[in-house]
């Protein structure tokens, strides 16, 4: 049987704890860290190897270098720096792209053959400058998008109604950052729909949007649940689980957009983005989500500006 290889592009926070997710939940079996500082891959790969010794599974964490990403079933971005306090995602644009070109040069001589995900913030903005950059089939090359904001609104709608996050049926869509927007006509705990909760609306997506100001604001950095996220997504693909997950992705016309990558319902599998959903949503609703569209559009148009691409 063939091992399940990811390797991962950026070992700060976030990189370490989706390596530390797939190890321990024995999702991959050859994890590989790479960073442009050597020893903080290596690092971080032996701290995580040495906790396997009190699992039951085997699984190798090693650091590497971008070769790596030839082999791998999938690669994923988490290169760039933490949010500060005072900053939203957009604002970190200008120092993401820089790194994102240093990253795009560093990859050059290899050939990526697996699936591509990033996490880099802004997300949407990135996951499609790297996309472009790479060259990838944008079935194959895709965000986590607005995967951490529905988790985050399953954990809001479910205290505020009282019952297990996991009894909630949400999602949040477009841009992961200021301009989201939720489907409230859609969303159910359990068979109920939500509206008839009585559950203020804007109080729910405003404490969603807020949620990783508060961590930040907190600790500096946000990483557990991005991890925990993003190693879903890439469960997802290593074990062609064909589940539905919010990914972004560039739109083909579903919803009535086009060119933009922007957070959607997905079916995701082992070749990557195997359906985009188009969910139904009030006139109300449509109008939101194209003002999200609209202004990731605009941060895309504006990302080429500042990097090589353009």
């Amino acid at each position: 049987m063939k091992k399940r290889k990811v390797t991962i592009l950026g070992s700060g926070h976030v990189g370490s704890h989706v390596a530390l997710t797939l190890a321990y939940d024995g999702i991959a079996d050859e994890i590989v860290l790479v960073d442009k500082i050597e020893k903080l891959a290596k690092g971080q790969a032996l701290d995580i190897y040495d906790t396997m010794s009190v699992t039951s599974h085997e699984v190798l964490v090693r650091a590497g270098d971008y070769s790596d990403v030839q082999d791998s079933d999938v690669v994923v971005c988490a290169i760039g720096r933490s949010r500060v306090p005072s900053e939203n995602r957009v604002d970190m644009l200008a120092d993401s792209i820089v790194m994102c070109d240093e990253l795009l040069d560093s990859l050059k001589p290899y050939k990526i053959p697996g699936i591509f995900i990033s996490i880099t913030n802004p997300c949407d903005v990135i996951a499609d400058y790297m996309r472009k950059g790479l060259g990838l089939d944008w079935r194959r090359a895709f965000g986590t998008g607005t995967l951490l904001d529905t988790v985050r609104l399953k954990k809001v709608i479910g205290h505020a109604a009282g019952v297990a996050r996991s009894s909630v049926q949400c999602v949040v869509m477009g841009e992961h950052g200021e301009s989201s927007m939720i489907p409230f006509s859609l969303a159910r705990v359990g068979t109920v729909p939500y509206k008839s909760l009585h559950i203020s609306e804007e109080d729910v997506l405003q404490e969603v949007r807020r949620g990783g100001w508060v961590i930040v604001e907190g600790k500096a950095c946000t990483e557990f649940g991005i991890g925990r996220a993003a190693s879903a997504m890439v469960a997802c693909v290593l074990r062609d689980e064909q589940k539905v997950l919010p990914a972004s992705v560039v739109l083909h016309g579903e919803y009535g957009e086009k060119d933009v990558q922007i957070g959607v319902p997905c079916v995701i599998g082992a070749d990557g983005i195997k359906e985009v959903l188009e969910v139904p949503m009030t006139s109300e609703e449509l109008a939101k989500f194209h003002h999200s569209c609209d202004v990731v559009r605009g941060n895309i148009a504006a990302a080429a500006k500042l990097g090589k691409q353009n």
